[in-house]
């Protein structure tokens, strides 16, 4: 099991809640640029976190502005994973603090709210992925989340 004082494992699925932007893209774009986020495209471009919750909290609700703050929290050397749109694993490590993407072409996927991630230089097949690693994202669900089984590294 993880330490109480262990920063976890997370699952990143980076698939927005717009249901007008196809699945993949944000991945893509996430392992292109070792980038690691979530959607949530925000009327204006914050330059803090404090901010960019304010406005999330305004425009899309608490839970959104709860999500962002919750990522952007989870400290550097974070292990996170995602899947790509062939099915396979993605091991990645937070590296650097939480920024909001205004560009077009984030908005465009929308995965807004990011961070530095260094991403494995080749995916995992599922066989070679970890128990719980796999059970989290067989539960589906576009959520950033914890991944709360043993520790899976």
């Amino acid at each position: 099991m993880t330490s109480p004082t262990s920063p976890g494992v997370y699952r990143a699925p980076m698939r927005s809640r717009d249901d007008d932007v196809p699945d993949g893209p944000a991945v893509d774009r996430a392992l292109s640029l070792g980038l690691c986020g979530l959607g949530g495209r925000l009327e204006g471009s914050p330059d803090a976190l404090e901010d960019a919750v304010s406005l999330a909290r305004r425009q899309h609700g608490d839970r959104l502005a709860q999500r962002i703050g919750r990522f952007a929290a989870v400290p550097d050397g974070t292990e996170v994973w995602t899947r790509d749109v062939d099915g396979l694993y993605w091991r990645g490590e937070l590296a650097g603090p939480w920024h909001y993407d205004a560009r077009p072409d984030a908005a465009a996927v929308d995965l807004v709210h990011v961070r530095t991630c260094r991403w494995a230089d080749s995916p995992l097949e599922e066989p070679s992925v970890p128990d719980a690693v796999r059970a989290s994202f067989a539960r589906g669900g576009r959520n950033w989340q914890r991944i709360r089984a043993a520790t899976p590294r």
